[in-house]
């Protein structure tokens, strides 16, 4: 469709913002220009997610789309984040974009807050999987073919013994009933490897597990 609504896709590497990009490109409305990401320059990593940068890079290529990197330094506070994502999003503007897309599920607040940062730079947010069910939603995800890799546990709402696991019908088993299949309230972070919209899996081996700051991560080695 010559005449579809160019759109960014806020892409963190997980599978939320996965499913979020394969449902906008399904839709004859949007054409994703490109995915844009943070990262946090000191660790040469996805800011909270803690993959390498070459995996971020590996993924967007398999999916076939450019791919935008915004630095931030570690221990960033918000008021450099929102400095840095204002860059990209005056740039985007300047280019004929007005609109970014998330794969934010349930969480009022940050949806809140990603309107205010979004209106002071004349742009729009668009939540193509918003208040989809988190049980059904992974049970999709699982059944479209997508695989992702547990990268990220905060250890106060899930065991570290989770992190380093590729979601499957067995982890979902394991997980308590208090934590939300999807980590929707920050319990786990992911890395998608594989699924329908890629073109190969992104290749990586399981490294070591570390705590820092209190979150518990496995390091994704590129093989």
């Amino acid at each position: 469709m010559h005449d579809a609504k160019r759109v960014l896709v806020s892409w963190s590497g997980g599978k939320d913002s996965c499913v979020a990009l394969y449902e906008i490109q399904k839709d004859p409305r949007f054409r994703v220009d490109a995915l844009i990401t943070t990262l946090t320059r000191d660790f040469d990593r996805i800011s909270m997610h803690g993959v390498r940068r070459v995996l971020l890079e590996s993924q967007a290529a398999s999916l076939g789309f450019s791919l935008e990197q915004v630095f931030i330094s570690k221990g960033a506070d918000n008021d450099q984040y929102e400095a840095r994502m204002g860059e990209a999003f005056d740039a985007a503007r300047a280019r004929g974009i007005d609109s970014v897309v998330f794969g934010d599920l349930f969480l009022e607040d940050i949806r809140a807050y990603r309107g205010r940062l979004l209106a002071k730079h004349g742009m729009t947010a668009l939540y193509p999987i918003w208040k989809r069910e988190t049980g059904q939603f992974i049970r999709d995800f699982l059944a479209l073919g997508f695989k992702t890799a547990v990268v990220c546990v905060d250890p106060a709402k899930l065991d570290p013994s989770f992190v380093g696991r590729v979601i499957d019908a067995d982890f979902l088993a394991d997980l308590p009933t208090s934590v939300d299949p999807c980590g929707e309230n920050g319990e786990f972070h992911t890395f998608v490897f594989d699924g329908p919209t890629f073109k190969t899996p992104v290749p990586f081996t399981f490294g070591e597990k570390v705590c820092r700051d209190s979150f518990w991560f496995c390091d994704l080695v590129p093989a």
